[in-house]
């Protein structure tokens, strides 16, 4: 079981990192890296696109993950393509935050990647 403790602070120092990351500004590179991984890791969607100027995502999200197979080539996965418009992509990301061990660990490497700094995730 995941400390609270640590469980509260790898989802604010995320949510900080989206904050820094939603300027009203040109998004950079690695900003752009930050929003497409969240996404696809919301919504098991394997193609993200976002549209700043129109505040529009697209992406095609995974519907059946039983059809993947690892050992063979995939040419064709169940997916369903939406498009969701947002006002605010910060609250937007927040939103997509989910609390679960898996997901804990997957934000914590995301901290890893996208942090200015290294920063220690120890429990207290």
């Amino acid at each position: 079981m995941v400390n609270s403790s640590l469980k509260m602070r790898i989802i604010s120092e995320l949510e900080s990192l989206i904050t820094q990351s939603c300027p009203n500004q040109k998004i950079q590179k690695k900003q752009k890296d930050l929003h497409v991984a969240l996404l696809k890791r919301y919504y098991n969607a394997y193609d993200v696109s976002i549209d700043y100027f129109r505040r529009r995502i697209t992406l095609n999200i995974v519907i059946d993950d039983t059809a993947y197979n690892p050992n063979i080539v995939n040419t064709y996965l169940p997916t369903f393509r939406a498009d969701i418009h947002f006002i605010s992509l910060k609250y937007f990301l927040k939103k997509c935050l989910e609390q679960d061990v898996k997901s804990l660990a997957f934000y914590a490497s995301l901290l890893r990647m996208f942090s200015k700094e290294e920063r220690e995730l120890l429990v207290v």
